[in-house]
């Protein structure tokens, strides 16, 4: 198993700390966000990973070799030429993803203990093409799955606005996305877009004709360490349990 790790982010919300550094070099508990995702899917037994860079990638990579690559075999997805957005990035990446047959997706700014080795079951169970990492986290930006928890729409909560996929959708039920996901390597024989593209809109577009799965995580703790706000909490809860 391999992880993609997505790294390229400019991180404005945390500006200043973003204003020398790339946000997954911002510190939580004395360690980048980076090293945290890294040694928690290193406890998942993943040690192969691609990190997409962009903004102050020098650093990123400069952190990486300092950390003897954490033992794992790590390739960089170059993005510095242009930030590509999610879908983009993925795409970007394909020569390093596709020699596995499933590859895990993880933000670089997303904190916790969903159980990988659960997430990766339920996707190979099902046969899906994708499958996301959800909750029933408050968030303005949700995704709708139908009855067979097949993604059918996303909507904002906040403007009204939604976008849905050609495909049964009556009564679905929302979820907020954790920002972890799992896909099969052939996702790749079914991307058309160029350029910068997100994944969310990737997903809608190929879920009429293939199963984009959810998978409702469970779990301890689960931060967005994109927002001051949380990476205040994130530190807080990471010194009591001593993490």
């Amino acid at each position: 198993m391999k992880a993609f790790i997505l790294a390229a982010g400019l991180g404005t919300r945390l500006k200043p700390l973003t204003d020398d550094k790339p946000k997954a070099l911002v510190k939580l508990n004395g360690k980048p966000m980076l090293e945290h995702v890294i040694q928690n899917l290193k406890k998942a037994g993943i040690n192969n990973f691609v990190i997409n860079v962009h903004h102050f990638a020098d650093k990123i990579e400069t952190f990486l070799k300092e950390k003897n690559f954490f033992d794992c075999d790590i390739k960089i997805s170059d993005e510095r030429a242009k930030l590509l957005d999610t879908g983009g990035a993925l795409l970007h990446a394909e020569k390093l993803l596709s020699d596995c047959d499933n590859f895990i997706i993880h933000n670089t700014d997303i904190l916790s203990d969903i159980n990988i080795n659960k997430l990766v079951k339920h996707h190979k169970k099902n046969n899906a093409l994708a499958t996301l990492a959800v909750h029933k986290k408050k968030s303005s930006r949700k995704l709708g799955f139908n009855k067979d928890k097949e993604l059918c729409i996303w909507k904002n909560f906040n403007t009204g606005e939604t976008k849905t996929a050609k495909k049964e959708c009556k009564d679905p039920e929302f979820y907020a996305f954790t920002g972890i996901h799992i896909l099969n390597k052939t996702v790749f024989n079914n991307i058309t877009e160029k350029g910068k593209f997100s994944v969310i809109d990737l997903y809608l577009r190929l879920a009429a004709e293939h199963k984009i799965k959810a998978f409702e995580a469970k779990y301890n703790y689960w931060f967005d360490l994109g927002k001051p706000e949380t990476l205040k909490e994130a530190e807080s809860y990471i010194k009591n349990m001593q993490l």
